[in-house]
C-alpha cells in the first residue's frame, strides 16, 4: 500500500491529559481523507504532529515516507507539504503578492515561477483586484482564500487543512471546494478536518474519526454508505446517540 501518512501509536500528553492516545493513521496516496471528532478531540494536535510542528511523547509518524521524527527527513517532508493551520498565521503588513512571495521563496521556487503561480492562483480566487491591500485588511474568507493559495503555491503533494471552510461564505466555500476536487483528481492527497459533515461527505474518499485523542473509525466512504450516512455514524461512535435531547425550562412553557 502506498501512503502518505502512517503513524503507529502516535501519542502526545500535555501533562497528564492524553490529547492523542496510541492513534494508527492510515492515509493512502491520491485520497481526499476526512479527519472528524467532536470539539477537543485531537484533530489539530495530530495534524501539528504530522506536520512536524510539535513533537510526539511517543510513536512513529510517516509523512510521503519520511520519518517526522529525524530532522532531515521532516525537512525533506517539508518540501513537499502544503498546510492551512487552525489558526491562519498570515503577515500582516505584507500584501497577498508580497506574501506569495515570501513563501515561495522560503520554498527556494524560482521567483518566475513563483511570478506565475501567483498571478494564477490570485486570479483563479478571485483576490486578483485586491493585490494592494495588506491582509491586516482582509476579510475572514479572504484570508482564508490567501492561505489556500499559499499551500499550494509549492505544488504539494500533500496538502494539510484544518477547517479550511470555517467562516468562509458560499461563493468562496464553492470555489475551494473545486479547487480542491481537481487537485486530488491528479493524484495528489488532502487531509482535511471539518465539522461541517455534508462537506465531508461530499468530498472525501476516506475517513477517519477520533473522540477523546482515539481513533474509533477509520474506512472508505464507499463502505460507510452501504451501511448508514456519515451523520449517523459520527454521532454513533462519537458517543452522543444517547444524549438527553436539550430543552429550556422556559421554551417548554406554552406560548401565551
Amino acid at each position: 500500500m502506498n501512503l502518505a501518512i502512517e503513524t503507529r501509536a502516535l501519542t502526545r500528553r500535555f501533562d497528564d491529559f492524553r490529547a492523542v492516545d496510541g492513534i494508527d493513521l492510515r492515509v493512502e496516496r491520491g485520497t481526499f481523507y476526512g479527519f472528524l471528532g467532536p470539539n477537543g478531540a485531537g484533530k489539530s494536535t495530530t495534524i501539528k504532529m504530522l506536520t512536524g510542528l510539535l513533537a510526539p511523547t511517543k510513536g512513529d509518524v510517516l509523512v510521503l515516507g519520511r520519518d517526522m521524527r529525524d530532522p532531515a527527513q521532516a525537512l525533506d517532508a517539508k518540501r513537499h507539504v502544503g498546510v492551512i493551520a487552525e489558526n491562519l498565521s498570515l503577515f500582516d503588513n505584507l500584501t497577498a503578492r508580497e506574501y506569495l512571495t515570501f513563501v515561495g521563496r522560503m520554498h527556494l521556487l524560482p521567483r518566475d515561477t513563483v511570478r506565475a503561480r501567483s498571478e494564477e492562483l490570485l486570479t483563479l480566487l478571485g483576490l486578483a483586484g485586491e493585490t494592494t491591500k495588506l491582509t491586516l485588511e482582509y476579510s475572514h474568507g479572504m484570508k482564508k482564500k490567501l492561505a489556500l493559495a499559499a499551500a499550494l503555491l509549492p505544488n504539494p503533494d500533500l496538502l494539510f487543512l484544518d477547517e479550511p471552510f470555517e467562516g468562509v461564505d458560499a461563493i468562496t466555500s464553492r470555489v475551494i471546494r473545486d479547487l480542491l476536487a481537481g487537485y486530488v483528481a491528479r493524484g495528489s492527497t488532502v487531509f482535511l478536518t471539518s465539522h461541517v459533515l455534508e462537506i465531508v461527505e461530499r468530498l472525501c474518499t476516506h475517513v477517519g474519526i477520533i473522540v477523546k485523542g482515539r481513533l474509533v473509525e477509520q474506512t472508505s466512504m464507499a463502505a460507510l454508505r452501504q451501511g448508514d450516512t456519515l451523520e449517523n455514524r459520527f454521532i454513533q461512535v462519537a458517543g452522543a446517540e444517547a444524549a438527553v435531547a436539550p430543552t429550556l425550562s422556559w421554551l417548554e412553557a406554552a406560548a401565551p
